[in-house]
């Protein structure tokens, strides 16, 4: 099993101006032996470890800790794809096995648009050279931007976090189930089943609420296509990594065990290129 979305973090080491004291459950610092005791009680045996901020800084943490953490398979970093020295950040954190993408937090951009800019797409353009691959990190509005990136440039994977995102809370479907339909018709394109409990009311969610999104996502993409990621510790918002994992099995108790293995690990591995135990 692969948990291919969770993060790290420490306080004292970097600005991370997306959190705030009044998140006090995830208000203090988490690292490998935080996250170990929930691996070790679902047989998680790899993870890929994503960015959380605007640093290539963090990504070289990142590496460093995957260098000493045999569990940690993959590293999604971040670098500045609009930068025209793209191509030697890539090749510098590219020394590493385990650098497998970047990401972007392109839903905070104020540019709905940022995607479809000629600078980030020779970032992306020197990323599909080097085989990696780029995490959406999105939400509905931009599926359409996403949509035509990702046919732009067939060569290159691109893996939607969160499922980019829809409101479930508010029952929010229509703007999202479209979009995500003609996303998923590209073959370039996967899905994380991550970041939905966050996206539900945080004190009263279900697993029935992640429901029809889910089962949606599988029409679509196909279990291929599709993998699971806790987004801990942003998940303990909302609920433990037990619930997470639980509330995922419950809704893909329908599936074969050859497609629940492509969930919980083979699609991770293919679409990251990741060398997991």
């Amino acid at each position: 099993m692969i948990d291919a979305h969770h993060h790290f973090w420490q306080l004292d080491r970097y600005d991370y101006v997306w959190m705030s004291p009044d998140l006090q459950a995830l208000y203090r610092d988490f690292g490998p032996d935080d996250l170990q005791p929930s691996l070790s009680n679902h047989n998680i045996t790899s993870t890929v470890l994503v960015q959380t901020i605007s640093s290539v800084d963090e990504t070289r943490w990142f590496l460093e800790l995957a260098n000493q953490h045999a569990t940690i398979a993959g590293v999604v970093g971040w670098v500045d794809l609009t930068d025209c020295r793209v191509s030697e950040q890539l090749d510098e954190l590219g020394d590493s096995r385990k650098f497998v993408g970047v990401r972007h937090q392109v839903h905070d951009e104020p540019d709905p648009d940022w995607l479809a800019r000629a600078d980030v797409q020779h970032g992306l353009g020197e990323m599909a050279r080097r085989s990696l691959t780029y995490d959406l990190l999105i939400r509905p509005q931009h599926l359409e931007v996403s949509l035509r990136v990702a046919q732009k440039f067939p060569e290159l994977r691109f893996v939607i976090d969160h499922i980019a995102k829809p409101e479930i809370a508010k029952h929010g479907w229509d703007d999202w189930a479209t979009g995500i339909a003609a996303l998923a018709a590209c073959p370039n394109v996967a899905c994380k089943l991550s970041g939905m409990i966050t996206e539900a009311d945080w004190t009263h969610w279900q697993p029935t609420d992640l429901a029809p999104y889910i089962q949606h996502l599988l029409e679509h993409f196909g279990t291929d296509r599709v993998m699971f990621g806790s987004d801990w510790p942003v998940c303990l918002l909302a609920g433990t990594y037990d619930q997470v994992v639980d509330a995922l099995a419950t809704n893909l108790d329908q599936l074969s065990d050859r497609e629940k293995q492509d969930v919980f690990g083979k699609t991770a591995i293919a679409w990251y290129d990741l060398e997991a135990d």
